[in-house]
C-alpha cells in the first residue's frame, strides 16, 4: 500500500530550522517573527504529522533528537530549493536565467558563440546555455520539433509559427588559391567570377542557394562534384587549387587572418555581398521578451567585430 504524505509546510521546516540554529523556543520564534506559543504549537503539529519526536523538552538549552536533526537537515535542502525556484523565478520575469536550449549552425556558432557566451557569463551568471551545432535545415526543424528553444541562424527562414530577430549581416569573401592571378586585384566584383569554379557547402546550408544564385548571375561554374562539409573543407580545397569560394567574415577573422596564408582572402562587391543573421523561435513560447534580450545581448557582442552590420 502506498504511504500517505503527512501534512507538512514549509513553514513548520522553517520553524524546525530556526529551532536548531537558536536552541531555544524564544529566540527561535523572534527569528521567524512570531510569538513563542505559535511556534511551539507548529513543532507540535509537524511532529504528530510525522510520529515522531523531533525536540528534546526539559530544562536548558532546546535540542532535537535524532529524527529531528535528521528532519531539520532535510528541511534546510528544502527551504534552499524553494529559494532557488523563488530566485528563479524574479530572473526569468526580469531577464535571463535558467538553461535555453540554443541551436546554432556549424558555419557560424563556432566563430561567435564563444564570444557571447563569455560575455553572457560576465552580465548573466544564472544563465546557462546549452548549444548543438547543425545544419540549418536541420536545425530549423529541430526547433519546430521542441529540441531547441531557439535557433542562431541565416536567414530568412520560413514558418508562419516562428518569430525572427535580425541580429547582423556577415560579408562574405572571395578566398582563393595563394597562386591565383586574382589575388593580384585588392577587390573583386561580378565580372572576376566569369568562368571561375565556385566551391560551396552542401544544399543542407543556407549560403549554398546564396552562392548558387551568385554563379548564375556571374557567369561562374559551380562545382557539383566537390561540396564542402564545413567552411575548412572549403579552405583546404581553395589551398589544394580546386577553385575558389566565399567565406564568412567571422571565419576568415578566426581562421584566415594573421596565420599561414594557404589561401588568399579578397572583399567581394566591397564587402556588399553578405548573410544576414538572426535569431528564431516559436511564437508561442512564454519566453519572447527574455529571447528578445538575448538577442540584444547578441548584437551589443557583434558590435565588436568592425565588419559586422548590426541590425534590428
Amino acid at each position: 500500500m502506498p504511504v500517505s504524505v503527512p501534512p507538512l509546510t514549509l513553514r513548520q521546516m522553517r520553524y524546525l530550522v530556526a529551532l536548531e540554529e537558536t536552541a531555544h523556543f524564544r529566540e527561535a520564534a523572534e527569528s521567524c517573527g512570531i510569538s513563542q506559543p505559535s511556534l511551539s504549537v507548529q513543532i507540535k503539529t509537524l511532529e504528530e504529522a510525522l510520529g515522531l519526536t523531533l525536540v528534546e523538552r526539559g530544562r536548558g538549552p532546546v535540542r532535537l533528537t535524532l529524527a529531528g536533526r535528521e528532519v531539520s537537515a532535510r528541511s534546510r535542502d528544502i527551504l534552499d530549493a524553494t529559494q532557488g525556484i523563488l530566485d528563479l523565478s524574479v530572473t526569468l520575469k526580469s531577464g535571463l536565467g535558467g538553461t535555453i536550449r540554443l541551436g546554432t549552425s556549424a558555419t557560424l556558432g563556432p566563430y561567435l558563440m564563444p564570444h557571447v557566451v563569455g560575455d553572457l557569463h560576465k552580465s548573466h551568471p544564472d544563465l546557462r546555455l546549452y548549444i548543438r551545432e547543425a545544419a540549418p535545415r536541420e536545425l530549423l526543424r529541430e526547433l519546430n520539433d521542441g529540441v531547441h528553444d531557439l535557433i542562431l541562424t541565416q536567414l530568412p527562414v520560413s514558418g508562419a509559427a516562428l518569430t525572427t530577430s535580425r541580429l547582423f549581416r556577415e560579408p562574405l569573401s572571395v578566398a582563393l588559391p595563394a597562386d591565383h592571378p586574382l589575388t593580384e586585384k585588392a577587390m573583386l566584383d561580378g565580372p572576376d567570377l566569369t568562368d571561375q569554379t565556385i566551391l560551396s557547402l552542401s544544399p543542407s546550408y543556407t549560403l549554398h542557394d546564396q552562392i548558387s544564385a551568385l554563379c548564375v548571375e556571374t557567369g561562374a561554374t559551380l562545382s557539383r562534384d566537390y561540396e564542402g562539409t564545413s567552411l575548412d573543407a572549403l579552405r583546404q580545397m581553395v589551398a589544394m587549387g580546386m577553385g575558389a569560394t566565399f567565406l564568412p567574415a567571422l571565419y576568415v577573422k578566426s581562421e584566415i587572418e594573421g596565420r599561414a596564408q594557404d589561401v588568399i582572402v579578397r572583399p567581394f562587391r566591397g564587402r556588399r555581398f553578405s548573410r544576414s543573421i538572426g535569431l528564431v523561435w516559436r511564437s508561442t513560447t512564454g519566453a519572447s521578451a527574455a529571447y528578445g534580450r538575448l538577442a540584444q545581448l547578441i548584437r551589443e557582442t557583434a558590435g565588436r567585430f568592425p565588419d559586422l552590420v548590426i541590425e534590428g
